[in-house]
């Protein structure tokens, strides 16, 4: 498509294709609710407690690491710590956004912060960098968090009321891991994206025996401290030269 068309695309063609280009993530998508879905009942949560968390918080992965947690009778302070550590990159997201999103009106910015989630952003941001820019392409991020909130809820409300007739050799919680490895390799392009990565896969790997998830937390501050430290050799790198 040439540079004219994506800037004169409407606000329902940005929506649709927001949608189309979301659709394919949800095939790691769907096993991923249900298996939030199987957990939150069986780590004490009532039904619609369940349910809610997704409507209302709506961050699959700290979702996820919440019932764990809740289930091993974990301390308040840690599943705090935990649940905050892993959505810290939601902020990433927004600033990230921020130079594409600022000039809408406050009600779009909070409609469309609330629906920003690695999937939605993985999808989207790849459309604002990489095609021109047009004056709806905020829908293209309103298509991409809308399906996949759907599919969530849809998800979530399935393994809620029929996770116990899956057999437990279907292995779902295996597309846990799969759905972010989908979303994260791609957008692994720059030096500095692949040193954070090691750092924190590296630090998963040494600490994942100790208790409460703790490892949740080092690897996510590996992979920060790492990212920002290669950053900065780099940078410096490029004054010497």
């Amino acid at each position: 498509m040439n540079q004219s068309a994506h800037k004169n695309r409407t606000s329902w063609q940005e929506f649709r294709f927001g949608i189309l280009e979301e659709l394919p993530l949800q095939l790691g998508i769907i096993p991923f609710g249900l298996v939030f879905g199987i957990l939150g009942v069986e780590s004490g949560l009532t039904a619609l407690q369940t349910i809610l968390m997704s409507v209302i918080l709506f961050g699959g992965a700290s979702q996820i690491v919440f019932v764990q947690l809740i289930a091993t009778s974990t301390p308040f302070s840690v599943i705090l710590a935990s649940v905050t550590t892993i959505n810290i990159r939601h902020s990433l997201y927004g600033l990230s956004m921020a130079t594409y999103l600022r000039h809408l009106p406050l009600h779009w910015r909070l409609c469309l912060a609330y629906l920003l989630t690695d999937e939605a952003y993985a999808v989207s941001i790849k459309r604002f960098t990489r095609e021109p820019p047009s004056p709806h392409m905020h829908y293209h991020l309103l298509g991409t968090g809308l399906t996949l909130y759907f599919f969530w809820q849809v998800a979530t409300i399935s393994g809620v009321l029929i996770g116990q007739t899956i057999p437990d050799n279907l292995s779902l919680g295996f597309a846990i891991p799969l759905t972010f490895i989908a979303i994260l390799v791609p957008m692994l392009r720059l030096r500095t994206e692949l040193i954070a990565a090691i750092c924190a896969t590296v630090t998963v790997m040494l600490t994942y025996h100790l208790p409460w998830s703790l490892w949740l937390i080092l690897a996510a501050l590996s992979g920060i401290v790492g990212g920002l430290l290669a950053e900065l050799i780099a940078d410096r790198q490029s004054k010497v030269s």
